[in-house]
């Protein structure tokens, strides 16, 4: 049976439940879902059954680009800079890597490997970079996977988009420059072309961005604030278009734009579209099945295959060169290139961007063809090599509430120096408002902290402290941690070394999860030769993240669902100097 191109609400229907059918299947054989839904899309097309022709995907294309816009939104709220300041350098040089190390090796692969033109090789070079974003963040949310690795890489993947869209964008206008030279662009246009894309694509962003946090600064009700947000992605890009900047990177700025600005607003944007994002996404990755055509892979197979192969071996290298280079931990170092394989739709506009240019008539088809079956494998493979890396790196079913949740990367410090107690609840405390975002007065926490302090020491022995404050106006505890390797030079009642301060506030509503946290801190770190010995030499802030969160330590740091223990007085919690009492 074959569904005619006009019936395109029968399409729908068709590959939104087979879609989401074989999703189903492909869990059941502890596939990612997404791989069973490119799979049905393989199955419906042109290269199996024909139910579904390439022309019926014109008629779907708005479909495909409003479930890109979302995607492009999620990730870009993922590039919170306050939160990534300890990511920083390990981003940075991955990004390096990535940009660098991977398109010269596909580059390498092509022109010397394959004997193609050098034209050839920097197009597919800049195309190597991307990584889908839809595929990771699909499988991320699909596992239910959390921590240092699953931070590293969503926001890798929007950073090697954006620099994959600006690196194509020169490299395709240089070619025409070469296949053209009588087309009236100049050098000057080639170097222009990426940063016009960029900051065109920063400005809509913002300037939406914006608009939507003032336009929904009233709105309460949730049909509204679909309304505004709906208005503001199709608003981005649509002015994207009109421009010719890349809508792709605009949304992903809109995103960015909201998550620093407004951090507090997580109502708005993709985020009013939850329930229904699994049909988005399952339609979304349907459809990319089903333009797929592994026909040339008879033909071209061996173009496509060094192209995989090069692009593979430039992104498992360029992670471990990068995390090597920045001190990150194992996990992440080993794992992250595998999470970084899968390539979709950004690879195919770019490519169907040079179909249309009249420059490349000669030669369009076969890099259309090439480019293709190369996102096809990548697609394919791609989301097996990211849930692969998800479970290595023990991110894999992280995203559930822990005891100590509040504690992330971005609200501990390493190599801690402090020459009074006095000055070092004062660093963490700035560490504190910073990082959690608190609206609270610093001098008056801190005071509220050093008189508890002067009524009874919060040193619990064994090299660590818990100083701790109450705090108004928030629902939850929050936390900072300072670890110094070589001990803070102030005494202590056991006479050892200070070497783990963990600063508490919380909510007065909240004192029974306080006095529970305390206790488990107490029993842990305050007790435990093997934690302490991991925690106090830790190197970065994401290696005391992992220890943390390590399999091995569940029994303290455990899920709170599933352990929901009643707290212990924190006079019993660990025997020796240096016991403290809840001061309230």
């Amino acid at each position: 049976m074959h569904i005619p191109a006009e019936n395109v609400m029968f399409e729908l229907a068709v590959l939104l439940a087979f879609g989401a059918v074989c999703g189903l299947v492909a869990k059941k054989l502890r596939l990612p879902s997404v791989t069973g839904q490119i799979l049905a899309g393989v199955i419906l097309g042109p290269s199996v059954l024909h139910v579904i022709g390439h022309d019926a995907v014109a008629g779907l294309r708005p479909v495909i680009h409003f479930a890109l816009s979302l995607i492009a939104v999620d990730v870009g709220t993922h590039l919170h800079f306050r939160r990534l300041r300890n990511a920083m350098r390990r981003l940075g040089l991955l990004l390096l890597l990535e940009v660098s190390l991977t398109p010269f090796l596909v580059y390498l692969a092509l022109v010397f490997g394959a004997r193609q033109d050098w034209t050839f090789g920097i197009l597919f070079g800049a195309l190597a970079i991307s990584t889908a974003p839809a595929t990771v963040i699909a499988i991320v949310k699909e596992t239910r996977s959390k921590g240092v690795y699953v931070r590293t890489l969503v926001a890798a993947v929007a950073l090697n988009n954006i620099a994959c869209i600006a690196l194509f964008e020169m490299a395709h206008t240089a070619v025409t420059v070469t296949l053209d030279p009588l087309g009236g662009i100049s050098a000057g246009q080639v170097l222009m072309a990426p940063f016009l894309q960029l900051f065109g694509a920063a400005a809509i962003g913002a300037c939406l961005g914006l608009a939507l946090i003032l336009g929904s600064k009233h709105v309460i009700h949730i049909e509204q604030l679909t309304t505004v947000s709906i208005i503001a992605i199709f608003l981005t890009t649509g002015v994207a278009d009109f421009f010719g900047i890349s809508n792709l990177l605009a949304c992903l700025f809109l995103g960015v734009t909201m998550v620093n600005i407004a951090p507090e607003k997580e109502e708005i944007g993709h985020r009013v579209f939850v329930n229904f994002e699994p049909a988005i996404l399952a339609v979304f990755f349907t459809l990319a099945g089903l333009e797929l055509d592994f026909g040339f892979l008879a033909t071209g197979w061996i173009l496509v295959a060094l192209f995989v192969a090069a692009r593979f071996g430039g992104k498992v290298l360029a992670g471990i060169i990068a995390m090597r280079l920045a001190g990150g931990t194992d996990n992440v170092r080993r794992y992250i290139g595998y999470g970084l394989i899968p390539q979709a739709g950004v690879a195919v506009g770019l490519l169907l961007d040079v179909q249309d240019n009249p420059a490349f008539a000669g030669t369009a088809s076969m890099i259309l063809a090439v480019g293709v079956a190369g996102v096809a494998v990548n697609e394919i493979i791609g989301p097996i090599l990211v849930r692969f890396g998800l479970s290595r790196s023990g991110n894999l079913g992280m995203d559930r509430a822990r005891l100590i949740d509040f504690i992330h990367e971005e609200n501990i410090v390493t190599d801690f120096h402090a020459e009074t107690k006095e000055d070092a609840i004062r660093q963490l405390s700035d560490l504190m408002i910073e990082s959690h975002g608190l609206q609270i007065d610093r001098e008056e926490f801190v005071a509220d902290v050093l008189k508890r302090e002067s009524l009874m020491s919060t040193c619990i022995g064994r090299g660590l402290a818990v100083p701790h404050g109450r705090i108004e106006g928030e629902e939850k505890i929050v936390g900072v941690m300072g670890i110094s390797r070589a001990g803070l030079p102030f005494g202590t009642p056991d006479g050892l070394p200070l070497r783990c301060m963990v600063l508490l506030a919380s909510p007065v509503k909240l004192r029974r999860r306080h006095l529970e946290v305390q206790a488990v801190l107490a029993r842990s770190i305050g007790a435990d030769w093997s934690l302490q010995l991991q925690l106090y030499n830790a190197n970065t802030p994401a290696h005391v993240y992992e220890i943390l969160h390590a399999e091995e330590f569940e029994d303290f740091n455990y899920f709170l669902e599933e352990n929901e223990p009643p707290p212990t007085p924190l006079g019993q919690a660990a025997a020796g100097p240096g016991d403290v009492t809840d001061v309230s």
